[in-house]
């Protein structure tokens, strides 16, 4: 049994058979970007990152190492945040992806935890599967943790209560509730929050101020390490679940590798 689905935990023949009894590796997607004054800066990739591992024992795969830093220039007036080019972002993802195919990875996941890394994850993703041969299904974890969650945490809001459960799950000394102050007015950032996650149309706001102008929103007051651990499970579970529904979907009309053997669904 592996002692750790990271990557970067595992020793080279630890790798190399787990890629022979199972080609699939995780991709976690974050960004480092202000988060108000209660949440560290890497709340995203912290998301990503413990959402990967659980869906990769779930699912007996790996997890690779990814940057921490994501695409998010709408998060730049605010001390705190480094981001990526797009260009530079699809690089790093191609690259990254592209050296575990030549050791065998054949299946790819991409767990994706920040908004802002969604174009150009779609853009590595489709050369990953047309120039590299890896079956790839991305996954939007911070939407499924919304679907689950959304109506017992007054929704997915930009430092709210599902970013405080998500950090505080594994890592509750980062959360500081008690420095909470100033979050910006609900109903406008929700009223703006839904403008720019409508399928059919996507405004292009000049910076996060448009949706909070203290930076964040939202009512993490109520989070606890419990309550984190028990949606993260939750996320874990449905991610896996629908992840490898998907891949055997994938497998009965496209060709490609070889289905995997021992992928595993939960619940």
């Amino acid at each position: 049994m592996l002692p750790s689905r990271f990557f970067w935990e595992l020793t080279q023949p630890e790798i190399a058979a787990q890629l022979k009894a199972n080609p699939l590796v995780i991709l976690p997607a974050g960004s480092v970007e202000q988060h108000g004054p209660h949440l560290p800066t890497g709340t995203d990739t912290h998301a990503a990152n413990i959402i990967a591992h659980g869906v990769a024992e779930a699912m007996d795969g790996l997890v690779l190492p990814a940057t921490p830093l994501g695409v998010t220039p709408m998060h730049m007036p605010y001390e705190g945040t480094l981001t990526l080019t797009p260009d530079t972002y699809m690089r790093v993802v191609i690259e990254t992806c592209m050296s575990a195919a030549k050791h065998g990875a054949r299946y790819l996941l991409i767990l994706n935890w920040h908004e802002g890394n969604i174009p150009s994850l779609a853009i590595a993703a489709e050369a990953l599967h047309r120039q590299h041969g890896m079956t790839v299904v991305t996954v939007q974890a911070c939407y499924v943790a919304e679907e689950l969650y959304g109506a017992s945490c007054n929704g997915l809001t930009h430092g709210g209560e599902i970013e405080a459960l998500a950090v505080m799950a594994n890592r509750a000394d980062l959360v500081h509730l008690d420095r909470i102050d100033n979050s910006s007015d609900h109903a406008h950032g929700h009223r703006m929050d839904k403008l720019r996650r409508t399928r059919a149309y996507q405004p292009v706001l000049t910076d996060i101020r448009s949706i909070a102008p203290t930076g964040w929103f939202g009512s993490p007051q109520h989070a606890t390490a419990e309550k984190g651990k028990r949606m993260l499970d939750d996320i874990c579970a449905a991610i896996a679940r629908e992840a490898a529904a998907i891949f055997g979907q994938l497998d009965a009309v496209q060709s490609g590798p070889a289905e995997i053997k021992h992928l595993r669904q939960v619940g």
